[in-house]
């Protein structure tokens, strides 16, 4: 533990979740268990009815992320909120996901019994060679996108950008997106499981196709999409050794930081979680790996780090 902190880091117990689309990666290329097939995704740092993270750390054995954001705020900084605010996962896509979109706070509070919306970004942890992902569509007006969606002109509506292994994407609530077949993408999004399902590929579970949600989706999609242009984010050639902002929304900031040997990062006032995608090391002093998830605590002071690590980290607005 950190000398200049009252508290420890906290390790958590991911959430596996299968998945009609899931395959097999995060057994074999992260550890996590059960060893299935259909595995999909991983909520690596979730404090949600629909899954919620068991610390490791022996002094809260235990104990759910949800539990200890209420009984011990002070872990965490000032937050106003009821709810850990954000949700970690990693997604193992075999096959292509729905393609879908998301409200945002004022919908989803209004129609979805006082949730909260649902804004996040994908981190491209691998990929196929010339993989694309669904990120908005070519509808200019509300009409000509009801009439697309009415008469199933999906190769017409949906538009497709290239990605490559360590891009980075923003996906707005309102954006119309889809996660393709071989990706496997680390995601930051608001602490939400509201998803509404515009099309899937007419897919069947146990003989039935699964629900659509096209009201909802027509509601609160933008229109006209925003440009596929400035969508991609590279993040191949950044400095080592240094937290490096990939985005800072109203509801968080991400960063990419490699450590390569040791490294000192300074980061006060909130905690910020982190999620190791690839090697291993140390931080003070305990050993970390590739699929370890764990949250830096608020005021925590200098944090030392060792070895050769990729990670993704965020902290909440």
């Amino acid at each position: 533990m950190n000398n200049q902190s009252r508290f420890p880091i906290l390790f958590l117990n991911p959430v596996l979740k299968q998945m009609v689309w899931g395959g097999s990666r995060l057994h074999t290329d992260f550890g996590y268990e059960p060893e299935a097939d259909n595995l999909g995704e991983c909520w690596g740092i979730a404090a949600h009815s629909n899954g919620d993270s068991v610390l490791k750390n022996l002094e809260f054995s235990g104990m759910t992320l949800s539990k200890l954001w209420k009984e011990k705020p002070e872990f965490f900084g000032k937050y106003d909120t009821e709810q850990f605010p954000l949700l970690i996962k990693i997604i193992d896509a075999k096959s292509d996901l729905s393609i879908q979109v998301h409200p945002d706070d004022a919908y989803a509070q209004k129609n979805e019994n006082g949730a909260l919306g649902k804004m996040e970004c994908w981190y491209i942890i691998d990929c196929p060679e010339d993989a694309v992902l669904v990120a908005g569509h070519n509808a200019e007006t509300a009409e000509e996108l009801k009439e697309m969606v009415h008469n199933g002109k999906w190769d017409e509506l949906i538009r497709k950008i290239p990605i490559q292994k360590g891009d980075f994407i923003q996906i707005d609530p309102g954006t119309v997106h889809a996660i393709t077949a071989g990706c496997l993408i680390l995601e930051t999004q608001q602490n939400s499981d509201i998803t509404y399902r515009l099309y899937d590929y007419g897919r069947m579970v146990d003989g039935k196709p699964r629900e659509l949600h096209i009201r909802q989706s027509l509601d609160v999609i933008q229109v006209p999409a925003k440009s596929a242009k400035d969508s991609v984010l590279k993040t191949g050639d950044l400095p080592k050794n240094q937290l490096n902002q990939l985005i800072s929304c109203q509801y968080y900031t991400v960063y990419k930081l490699n450590v390569s040997g040791k490294c000192s990062i300074s980061h006060n006032e909130s905690f910020l979680n982190m999620s190791v995608l690839e090697g291993s090391g140390i931080v003070d002093s305990i050993s970390i790996k590739k699929g370890d998830h764990f949250i830096i605590p608020a005021d925590y002071g200098t944090i030392e780090l060792e070895g050769e690590l990729e990670i993704i980290a965020s902290d909440a607005k």
